[in-house]
């Protein structure tokens, strides 16, 4: 019996959240506010926003830098691996979906 480690758990428990692929998508990799996310993903409402926000800078997928004079938030090197494979699934879902 194999057993999961600590690290695939936190990994799985990002993956399988709604609309994470989205904001570390929309973030990229030049950083957005909290409006650039919000106006790029459609049907995400600022509550929901806000919790995935903080997930993934509990995370620390992400990080909330202050500059002048409003926020940006940047992906931090376990978010840009984790929009790494992201990226890899939307490929897999182009290649093999059916029309």
């Amino acid at each position: 019996m194999s057993q999961t480690t600590e690290g695939f758990k936190i990994i799985h428990d990002i993956i399988k959240l709604k609309w994470v692929p989205e904001v570390l998508n929309a973030i990229g990799t030049d950083g957005a506010t909290y409006s650039e996310i919000l106006r790029s993903i459609d049907y995400l409402s600022n509550t929901e926003l806000n919790r995935k926000l903080a997930i993934l800078l509990e995370r620390k997928a992400v990080e909330k830098v202050e500059t002048e004079g409003h926020s940006l938030y940047q992906l931090l090197p376990f978010g840009k691996d984790l929009d790494h494979i992201f990226r890899h699934f939307r490929d897999i879902e182009e290649k093999y979906s059916i029309a």
